[in-house]
């Protein structure tokens, strides 16, 4: 039997070929499963968690503890917006945002032209009426000298009866006209003091010192003490703060307000300088309570007034009692949402270097919104509020986004 040359070369060719396909193979095999690779890679990666935090604080160095934590917002006690007693047209504003003004200062001018009119007219019947009153008198002085000669002469019978009586009747008659004149002139000073009142209303002045918080009015404007005209009357000149009345208005819950007194010692943090505790006691608590918030009003005042307090801003407090005597000094204080509930011992999670960490702890007594610790921890850590029961030792940890 004869053999095929070309089967022959087939079978000598084939060996050669098996490689290649293999290679191929393997890279498609390799393309195919990177991405499985990847994907578990990823998978296996340390997980990381967000959470709350808050900073352990120290405790006051005058032995008080924090009873109560409200908010409110600064308020100034004095304040007002200045207005015209009259109606009149804007000529001058002197008052800009942000100026210091004092008490009396002339903040604005309205148009003068009538009043100083009316005043002139009644400065000149005022004049007329004193005239008048001086002529009386004038006269009445010569009536009584010639009752006097009257008499004289009618005691010796040298004047008839009759014109002695004239004599009398004419001295009374000036008397009677004199103390009209004075009333006259009475009349007319009052008149000339109310038209000098109309004037002077017609420039504003500041009724006490203050910041000037709000321009309300320009030149050329239109002002009344009532609303009129619709919107194109203003009804005020500029707002004026009393920088000296600034204090705190805090809304406390009535089920909480049994930790508040009067001259009761607290710190006011404001929302915009959280770094910058401000001093602060108790004024008095206002006797009536919103009965939809079910909250009551606490006024508080500042010890030391800073330029950095403004009317409005927002304020957190903190008020204070004394701490009882006692054995255990705590070295920190801590939110009461950050211990792990039903640790025994007490603990708390700890956040170091972006992994977590478990801390046990030995509280001191403690009374209010805050735990104190014994020992444990220290003012400045970073510990994790209101912890999931998920955390553990070494978990990668993250705050969370807006918090």
């Amino acid at each position: 039997m004869s053999l095929d040359p070309s089967a022959l070369s087939r079978l000598r060719s084939s060996p050669g070929q098996v490689p290649g396909e293999r290679r191929r193979w393997r890279r498609r095999a390799l393309w195919l499963g990177l991405p499985v690779v990847l994907v578990a890679v990823w998978m296996a990666r340390p997980r990381v968690v967000e959470v709350d935090t808050a900073t352990a604080a120290a405790p006051d160095p005058a032995g008080r503890i924090t009873v109560l934590n409200a908010s409110g917002y600064v308020v100034a006690r004095r304040i007002a917006t200045v207005a015209s007693k009259v109606t009149g047209r804007i000529v001058e504003v002197h008052v800009e945002e942000g100026r210091h003004v004092e008490a009396g200062e002339v903040l604005a001018r309205l148009d003068d032209a009538t009043a100083r009119a009316a005043c002139l007219t009644a400065e000149r019947a005022l004049e007329s009426a004193r005239r008048a009153l001086a002529e009386i008198e004038v006269r009445l002085g010569e009536a009584v000298r010639t009752v006097a000669r009257a008499d004289d002469l009618g005691t010796r019978h040298l004047l008839a009866q009759a014109a002695v009586d004239a004599a009398h009747a004419d001295a009374d008659a000036l008397r009677a006209r004199l103390e009209a004149a004075r009333a006259e002139v009475a009349t007319s000073q009052a008149a000339l003091a109310q038209r000098r009142q109309d004037l002077a209303d017609l420039t504003v002045r500041a009724p006490f010192a203050g910041i000037a918080v709000s321009k309300d009015a320009q030149p050329g404007e239109m002002v009344s003490p009532i609303s009129a005209g619709g919107g194109f009357t203003r009804t005020g000149i500029a707002t004026l703060v009393d920088m000296d009345s600034r204090e705190l208005e805090v809304d406390v819950n009535e089920a909480y307000i049994q930790r508040v007194h009067e001259g009761q010692s607290a710190e006011a943090t404001l929302d915009a300088y959280p770094d910058l505790p401000l001093p602060a006691h108790v004024i008095n608590i206002v006797p009536t309570a919103d009965r939809q918030k079910a909250t009551i009003k606490v006024r508080i005042a500042f010890d030391h007034l800073d330029p950095r307090i403004l009317p409005d801003m927002g304020i957190k407090v903190r008020f204070f009692d004394v701490r009882e005597p006692s054995t255990v000094v705590p070295v920190a204080l801590i939110p009461s949402a950050s211990l792990i509930e039903g640790a025994t011992p007490p603990a708390v999670w700890v956040l170091e270097a972006g992994h977590l960490g478990l801390r046990t702890l030995t509280l001191a007594p403690s009374q209010g919104d805050e735990t104190a610790v014994a020992t444990g921890l220290k003012p400045g850590e970073v510990v994790v509020l209101r912890p999931a029961a998920t955390l553990k030792e070494g978990l990668r940890a993250r705050l969370k986004s807006g918090g």
